[in-house]
């Protein structure tokens, strides 16, 4: 029977005091107010004009060359939807983000995976098993990668267009986390570097709210057009009104102070998890991330994924399975470690709960 206070590392949720309500409450009056025959009527599948304007001025690329849909996700089915045979073969790191996996899988794509280092990636691994098969996708995700929070680094970059345009396939760069960096220096995006290879997804889930459901895709325009009509027969239109929440938001240049507040918020929960691994899990083994919402831990030698989540709640811990991340097999001693929604003071006795029940101390 559990007696302690539950805590939850298992998904990769916001803090409830991350939400900037009293702004996107005065941005939704404010679009109902100036533009409510758009927002609250059918529109086109491509998403709500002018965030696809603003979001294309971020870029330096046509509205054309942008879409907004209800997630970053559902532009990814989308994308298998337009791409994707049964039997086609995608790649994706090892370990990964698991919905996408699931969503490939969905598609009857074959799925190979690309060991993830410390610096992203392990673009030998990526020569050799393109000299084997060439994939329709890699489907990465180079800023504090969920599930591990490693940045892939320039050179690693710079590496993986390259054999893109030597091979012929498309990268897709989910970047939801690229904002939220808390130390360190960005690196140029995939898409900066190879834009006619690389479609690049975002959303404003992890910057105002997951609710709003609001994702985008900056690619080629005719790729953009392909999608158009797949997206009419799934949803009819997108949740334009969410849409010009976010452009209101947006238009009033109130999204960078949100990301540096976020910034404030989160940082200190980052600085205590790798702390409490440090103080209470020193043989566990980690990437330390400068940003984002995760740290991917392997466990010390002996631990079970399994039998350990099954403990974990007897001691009030949620924790994620880590096998889910690993599209073709392992992760028995991998633990992702969501920490945004958490205290600090949250995060340290969770840590510590976890290293009792691996220690036995």
């Amino acid at each position: 029977m559990v007696t302690e206070k539950t805590i939850s590392f298992n998904r990769g949720v916001p803090s409830v005091r991350s939400f900037p309500t009293d702004q996107i409450k005065e941005c939704a009056g404010a679009i109902l107010s100036t533009d409510a025959h758009t927002v609250l009527q059918y529109g086109k599948p491509l998403g709500y004009m002018p965030l696809r304007e603003h979001i294309a001025g971020w870029y330096g690329v046509s509205p054309d060359e942008v879409l907004i849909s209800n997630g970053s996700l559902q532009i990814l089915e989308f994308l298998s939807t337009i791409f994707l045979q049964p039997g086609d073969t995608v790649f994706v790191e090892q370990p990964t983000y698991d919905r996408t996996v699931v969503s490939f899988r969905r598609h009857a794509a074959n799925i190979v995976s690309i060991p993830v280092q410390s610096d992203g990636p392990d673009a030998k691994v990526l020569a050799e098993r393109l000299r084997a098969v060439v994939p329709k996708f890699f489907y990465t995700i180079p800023d504090f990668q969920n599930p591990t929070g490693v940045t892939t680094s320039l050179a690693n970059r710079q590496e993986i267009v390259r054999l893109a345009a030597e091979y012929d396939f498309w990268i897709l760069e989910d970047a939801p986390y690229r904002p939220l960096r808390y130390r360190g220096t960005d690196v140029a995006s995939m898409w900066s570097l190879s834009p006619d290879r690389v479609m690049h997804l975002s959303s404003f889930t992890k910057l105002l709210s997951p609710g709003l459901r609001v994702g985008y895709v900056v690619a080629a325009a005719d790729v953009i057009q392909a999608i158009g009509p797949i997206a009419a027969n799934t949803y009819v239109c997108p949740g334009l009104l969410a849409e010009g929440i976010v452009y209101e938001f947006c238009r009033r240049g109130w999204l960078k102070p949100n990301i540096d507040r976020l910034k404030q918020l989160y940082r200190p929960k980052l600085d205590a998890t790798v702390g409490a691994l440090q103080e209470h899990l020193p043989d566990a083994s980690w990437t330390e991330p400068e940003g984002g919402y995760f740290v991917g831990v392997t466990m010390p030698q002996g631990t079970s994924i399994g039998a350990l989540l099954e403990k974990a709640r007897t001691v009030g811990l949620i924790l994620s399975d880590g096998r889910g991340f690993f599209a073709e097999g392992g992760g028995d001693r991998f633990l992702r470690l969501a920490f945004p929604a958490l205290s600090v003071q949250e995060i340290h006795e969770g840590i510590s709960r976890l290293a009792r029940l691996v220690t036995g101390r």
